[in-house]
């Protein structure tokens, strides 16, 4: 079966967990409203993105986005804290079930154990977006790029580092960028489903807490 998380947990403020001499405690942090205008969402490294949606889609509109923090202990060193999700809820009801976010043409049945389909990180952060944002964002120049998203000294802490900018006027869409967990990689988002089946939520998974 391909990798799917248990992400009830990792989604859970509060949450412990101990692996191999390091605590892993998780935090919720509110980022403000992601604009979605048409609804079709992506996932990507904003500073190296690409447009193309997830096959599921969501009714245009202002959702809640939240940074889920794990903040890290070791048994005799020093704590720091890593973004290890992003996630925009769609829905205020319970997610009954998980399943990955696939792009067109993906198949999870051609997946093997422990397998997953994610976009590379190749700038050491990720976003969930309007396809509307990406496209916008893909036609700025390095300039405003660099202006905008690419501070002179990145904070140290995690949430003060998100960069939250409206990158499409007309429509108001907008982009958070935040740290992709220990950085770049390949990250999986999933999509979490209400009983009666409509989308819940979007969660990317950086894999910093590990799961059971």
């Amino acid at each position: 079966m391909p990798y799917v998380p248990d992400l009830d947990l990792v989604l859970t403020a509060g949450y412990r967990v101990v692996r191999d001499g390091m605590t892993y405690r998780v935090e919720a942090h509110d980022l403000g409203p992601v604009v979605l205008p048409s609804g079709r969402v992506v996932g990507c490294d904003p500073l190296v993105p690409h447009t193309t949606p997830f096959v599921d889609t969501v009714p245009p509109g202002r959702y809640p986005v939240t940074a889920w923090v794990a903040v890290v202990h070791t048994d005799d060193g020093p704590w720091q804290r890593r973004i290890t999700a992003l996630q925009v809820r769609v829905a205020d009801e319970p997610v009954a079930t998980w399943s990955m976010a696939l792009l067109p043409g993906q198949d999870p049945a051609a997946l093997g154990d422990e397998d997953f389909f994610g976009y590379p990180v190749d700038a050491g952060t990720g976003t969930l977006a309007d396809e509307v944002a990406i496209a916008a964002l893909c036609e700025w120049d390095y300039e405003r790029v660099e202006e905008t998203f690419i501070p002179a000294r990145i904070p140290d802490d995690p949430v003060d580092a998100v960069i939250t900018t409206v990158v499409d006027e007309r429509t108001g869409a907008n982009v958070h960028l935040v740290g992709s967990g220990w950085g770049d990689g390949v990250y999986a988002t999933y999509v979490g489903r209400t009983a009666d089946g409509r989308v819940a939520s979007f969660v990317t998974d950086f894999r910093v807490v590990p799961h059971e």
